[in-house]
């Protein structure tokens, strides 16, 4: 090689310590992105069908864009749902990540497709014969979707009526079965940890998948209902609903400052400064004036002759509009403002959806309506004002259901089992760090180390109790504080328990001392508590792992394994944040507890086992094959740590690199996750492509693609390193080559860095 040495990388091996990561910096998500066009949609679908090509896929299996989001800046984020014969395959996607010119970055997939199931070993490792459930002889339906909605209402509840019209769509529905890992064949029941059981498909069903949106008596009855399409039984069925059962003056924050517009002969609350378009062309609250929850109108915006609101006192039961009915509105319109604030200033994400879609709050819904809900229907929330409880609109309230907003708009996990525990969840840890944010004055680029108090509802109740704690789920006497088998049969505001606890030991830490409640018996490793990483971190690789990896389907295992990667690609494959997250997760009982000084270990027990053989590049060419002369130190380019890394490219004149390593993935393996860091510069001027490094996966000899996973060019320059990640699970069981390969045309160079290769298996 006889590598340039550009400008940008000179000037950032000046800044850049050698052993600092570029990623340890916060990341931002990108601005609102344009809708793909057809075009890139099928695009993209057939990038992912070219890197799926693995045996056994035939033209029948596909993909279907169903959504798109902003990722960090530079990348968009978009969720694939897996089809089969042109149906959609329930609780089986992709997330990919792709970068400005539509090269992908990672993929994150849950995979229930026929004929895809994991081989299944014996307690030596031996594989059995696949095990994969027949799909129904015929894809015909026996009903058609009115018959199939008819049979849901009459499931539910026969007397209601439609708030939203139903729909039905036509699905392949795999029915889930829990089982043993072949390591954990021998243990008993109350030692099971969460890696040590995997769910696999039973069988498939032809099915129905019907949203009812009713009312009856005062309630509303929102469920989403599986119905067999051959016989019209009910598989399955789960609640829709995600509910938490100028100046103002609010009933639980003192004064404070709201965003309202003027309009003539006063003010509305209509904050055109937060979102855009929507119903009301930006964040606005509204006046339901109890309106009957059965069908709850959310009637107009709230208005006033002053820009000073509400007098600060729970609500009498009179007038929704003089300064007493102000106070529900005032608690609403900042709380909506901070939520806001809190994800766009710190994260980066724009309202719900990323997309900067204003939404709206009803305040005064039902009389003595003892409730506040999100309606993803509306993609709303209305608020009651409360018999038992005082009035629903605190502010860890309003930021925990406009989190239900941002599930539905990206992970949407199922609102049912493990699932729908990471739902309530997720909605739980975004309405503490709302509060923690705004309680901190609602400025600022993180999230204060304070200011929350780890309650989840604590204002609104008369008691003084809140719903939930998060540092001990199990005070409130149903939820749980770790995971077991039985998680799943939990009501989901329940199942929610854990990960509550987990969050809150990933952020404060834990205690020593058994009578603590932040105390968990479940680390055994040194220190006995383990040390949180603060609340800022700890919301960040969170909104990660929901926004890039999770799917819908996601359990607690997949949960910690993507959070931990989300910790990994943000901070480092080793760092303090990534132990972090696995002695968090091992202390609710989901893998195996590290030591802080290190972490890692040896791989038993559930622990991560690297693969790759000097991944760091630091003892030469050992472990690699191929143009190892790439592989040195030169003052022309950074690491991303340590001393050493591959330079491939960076000629400026005709040539081919090629690093290769072979590498055996076991078949007893719950995850398998590729990870490296790139550094892309080039001195191409032009929007063409001239250089490219593709990365691949070989057979053992190395002669026969597998799957390319992505393709880099000049065209995808970035300032310092990146962390790309794939998900390798499909290769279980079989020895493979992983490839990187540079080619670079005639003139102006164009370097790939490569450094910190890892293949993590548990």
């Amino acid at each position: 090689m006889n590598p340039r040495t550009p400008a940008l990388a000179l000037f950032l091996a000046c800044i850049a310590p050698a052993n600092l990561p570029a990623s340890a910096a916060p990341q931002l998500m990108s601005a609102p992105i344009s809708v793909a066009t057809p075009q890139d949609s099928a695009s993209l679908i057939a990038r992912l069908n070219a890197l799926d090509a693995r045996p056994g896929l035939t033209a029948d299996y596909s993909f279907r864009i169903s959504s798109q989001h902003p990722g960090v800046v530079g990348q968009k984020i978009t969720r694939a749902q897996h089809t089969y014969k042109g149906l959609r395959v329930f609780g089986s996607e992709s997330v990919v990540v792709t970068d400005a010119a539509g090269n992908i970055v990672s993929v994150s997939a849950a995979d229930r497709r026929p004929g895809m199931q994991p081989q299944a070993t014996t307690p030596g490792g031996v594989a059995l014969p696949p095990a994969n459930p027949p799909l129904p002889a015929d894809l015909t339906p026996s009903l058609n979707s009115e018959a199939a909605i008819a049979a849901a209402v009459q499931a539910i509840a026969a007397g209601a009526t439609h708030r939203w019209p139903p729909s039905a769509e036509l699905l392949i529905y795999p029915l889930m079965k829990t089982v043993r890992t072949a390591a954990a064949a021998g243990k008993p029941d109350d030692q099971l940890n969460a890696l040590d059981v995997e769910e696999v498909v039973d069988r498939y069903a032809l099915a129905w998948l019907v949203q009812l949106r009713m009312a009856l008596d005062g309630k509303l009855i929102y469920y989403d209902v599986v119905i067999d399409a051959k016989t019209g039984a009910t598989i399955a069925k789960w609640p829709a609903l995600q509910t938490i059962t100028g100046i103002g003056h609010s009933q639980y924050n003192g004064q404070v400052p709201i965003s309202t517009s003027a309009i003539a002969g006063g003010f509305q609350m209509l904050d055109s400064a937060r979102g855009s378009g929507g119903k009301f062309g930006g964040m606005a609250i509204t006046n339901a004036n109890h309106s009957s929850p059965n069908n709850p109108d959310p009637g107009s915006i709230y208005t006033n002759a002053s820009n000073t609101w509400g007098d600060g006192l729970q609500y009498n039961g009179g007038s929704t509009t003089d300064a007493n009915g102000q106070t529900a509105a005032v608690n609403a319109l900042w709380g909506l403002m901070n939520t806001y604030d809190t994800n766009k200033n710190v994260l980066g994400w724009q309202s719900l959806d990323g997309n900067n879609t204003a939404t709206y709050i009803a305040a005064h819904v039902g009389t003595s309506y003892d409730n506040a809900f999100y309606d993803d229907s509306c993609k709303c929330m209305y608020i009651g004002d409360g018999n038992s409880f005082l009035s629903l609109g605190a502010i860890d309230v309003i930021g925990h259901e406009m989190s239900h907003g941002v599930t539905a708009s990206t992970a949407d996990l199922i609102y049912a089992g493990e699932s729908g525990g990471l739902n309530e969840s997720n909605s739980d840890i975004g309405g503490e760090m709302v509060e923690a944010y705004a309680r901190n004055g609602g400025t600022g680029s993180s999230i204060p180390a304070a200011g929350n108090d780890w309650m989840m509802g604590k204002e609104i109740s008369k008691s003084g109790q809140p719903l939930r704690w998060m540092v001990k789920p199990s005070k409130d006497g149903h939820s749980a504080d770790a995971w077991s088998s039985s998680l799943k049969n939990l009501d989901v505001h329940y199942s929610s328990g854990p990960n509550n606890r987990m969050f809150y030991f990933l952020a404060q830490g834990s205690s020593a001392d058994p009578a603590s409640d932040a105390h968990s018996p479940y680390l055994t490793r040194t220190p006995a508590a383990m040390s949180g990483i603060g609340s800022d971190k700890a919301y960040r690789i969170w909104f990660k792992a929901l926004t890039t990896k999770f799917t819908s389907s996601t359990n607690y295992a997949d949960a910690r394994n993507k959070v931990l990667q989300a910790a990994q690609e943000l901070y480092g494959a080793t760092s303090k944040e990534a132990i972090a997250v696995q002695r968090a997760y091992a202390a609710i009982n989901v893998g195996a507890d590290v030591d802080e000084a290190g972490g890692g270990g040896g791989g038993g027990g559930g622990e991560a086992v690297e693969r790759i053989v000097n991944g760091g590049f630091e003892n030469g060419s050992t472990g690699w094959s191929g143009t190892t002369g790439v592989i040195g130190a030169n003052p022309g380019q950074p690491p991303y740590e340590g001393a050493r890394y591959a330079w491939l490219g960076g000629n400026g004149r005709r040539a081919t690199e090629t690093l290769r390593q072979q590498v055996a993935i076991p078949a007893a393996a719950a995850s398998a996750q590729l990870s490296f860091a790139l550094h892309i510069d080039t001195d191409e001027t032009s929007n063409t492509v001239y250089d490219t490094m593709t990365v691949t996966v070989r057979n053992a000899g190395g002669a026969t693609v597998l799957a390319t996973l992505a393709t880099y060019t000049n065209l995808t320059p970035a300032d310092g390193y990146q962390i790309r990640s794939f998900d390798l699970l499909p290769f279980k069981g079989q020895t493979i080559t992983l490839s990187f390969a540079m080619r670079e045309d005639r003139s102006l160079q164009t370097s790939f860095v490569l450094d910190k290769v890892s293949l993590l298996t548990k």
